[in-house]
């Protein structure tokens, strides 16, 4: 029985989508994926056009977990800003990550064109700074951006220009990018299930992974058992004990939005002139931008603990008016949050377990632009070209200290530790 949808603006703004049955009985394909958010579409779609037989098995429905309620920004590179990329990897080895981030945001461009899909793509976003101390962090990006690693689509922003496109005198600065872009996260996930049936996947809903063969060549599920020459396992935040030794290397974060009532096309451009996305550089980081029909959708706040604020409303609303306190008489229609991964590195964690087992987790908040190429270069490595994946797959990871049982309390300390920075 699958859990409810979130009671989203998502979800009530969705596409129509068909119905999927559960797996019943046995099934061999060429390749088995795990999990209905952008990784596993993304590599289903890449699969069966080239030709392989693909089944998709999500325990709920397709988008349900963070693919389908995230903040719906497509932002340039990594979590790791890229002067920190060229210190970690050296310049070549960054040059190529970061090809990879670019191809990814072209990727959602490609694929929305091609498969009309309706998800409300817009370009822009703006990373806005709210301490004096962090310009010299943005100057030094730009010139990493610009040098380095021949990125041009970002310019700098100082104080006037940034309360002349957002309707707050909050920040000290910023960088717009217009490389950058944000969407209606999902009906792209939706659009991208829709043109991954047609090239010839099957998505089944309602058929949650028991049990995985460790080497990646069989998955039993309640009803059914799929037989498959390659397995992707794509749950990130949501894989719930079926692979524990992946689990050790990701933390699951909760995290919320919410979205107001129409504003109006006048009194939303007020807000961001612009209509771009927008995220910040507090620890616990706001983000915002306008819907299609004009409302504010802001998402801030997080919870280390495994249960969710008793009203989400409420919780989020102050964020939302410590930077636009001239909406404290707008009434909230929806709010709502769900669980994404980070890694110790903040960089994702992809690469392949002993045999024909693949694996993608850990975006850390990058996942919109990332997850797809990441299912690409899986879907290229499953067909013998391992290159680009092994780019990927070379980031290292590091296991969260304190095993399964003293991970999530640890790791809680030093989040609570910056979170109260954040206020100081």
């Amino acid at each position: 029985m699958t859990r409810p949808e979130p009671a989203s603006y998502y979800a009530a703004t969705a596409s129509p989508r068909p119905a999927r049955p559960p797996l019943e009985g046995p099934l061999s394909v060429d390749v088995a994926i795990v999990g209905g958010g952008f990784t596993g579409l993304s590599a289903a779609l890449e699969l069966a056009e080239r030709g392989y037989k693909v089944a998709l098995l999500e325990a709920e429905k397709v988008g349900w977990g963070a693919s389908g309620r995230n903040g719906g920004q497509v932002n340039t590179g990594y979590r790791k800003g890229p002067g920190e990329l060229v210190a970690m990897f050296g310049r070549d080895q960054a040059r190529r990550l970061w090809a990879l981030s670019e191809e990814a945001k072209q990727m959602i461009r490609d694929r929305v064109a091609r498969h009309a899909i309706a998800c409300d793509l817009k370009p822009g976003s703006l990373y806005a700074v709210l301490k004096e101390e962090e310009l010299g962090e943005i100057d030094g990006d730009l010139e990493v951006l610009q040098s380095q690693l021949g990125y041009d689509q970002a310019t700098r922003v100082d104080r006037a220009g940034m309360a002349e496109r957002l309707g707050t005198t909050l920040y000290r600065g910023g960088l717009a990018d217009a490389g950058a872009m944000h969407l209606h996260p999902l009906n792209y996930a939706l659009g991208l299930a829709a043109a991954a049936e047609k090239a010839g996947a099957r998505i089944f809903e309602d058929t949650r992974a028991t049990k995985l063969d460790p080497k990646g060549h069989g998955i039993e599920t309640g009803r059914g058992r799929v037989t498959a020459r390659f397995t992707l396992v794509a749950c990130n935040a949501y894989l719930e004990g079926l692979l524990p030794a992946l689990e050790l290397r990701i933390l699951p974060i909760s995290n919320y939005i919410i979205a107001t009532e129409p504003l109006g096309l006048i009194r939303a451009r007020t807000l961001i002139r612009d209509d771009v996305a927008v995220c910040d550089s507090k620890f616990v980081v706001n983000y915002y931008r306008l819907s299609a029909d004009h409302r504010l959708l802001f998402g801030g706040g997080e919870v280390y603990s495994r249960r969710d604020p008793r009203d989400i409303k409420r919780f989020v609303r102050p964020h939302m008016l410590r930077v636009y306190p001239q909406l404290a008489d707008v009434r909230i229609d929806y709010g709502w949050g769900g669980r994404l991964a980070v890694t110790m590195s903040r960089l994702p964690n992809i690469g392949r377990l002993e045999g024909d087992l693949f694996y993608a987790q850990g975006f850390s908040g990058q996942g919109v632009a990332l997850t797809g190429i990441a299912g690409r270069v899986i879907a290229e490595a499953m067909a013998g070209q391992a290159e680009r994946f092994d780019i990927m797959a070379r980031i290292p990871y590091r296991a969260f200290p304190g095993g399964p049982l003293l991970r999530h309390p640890a790791q809680i300390l030093g989040m609570l530790w910056y979170a109260m920075r954040d206020r100081l």
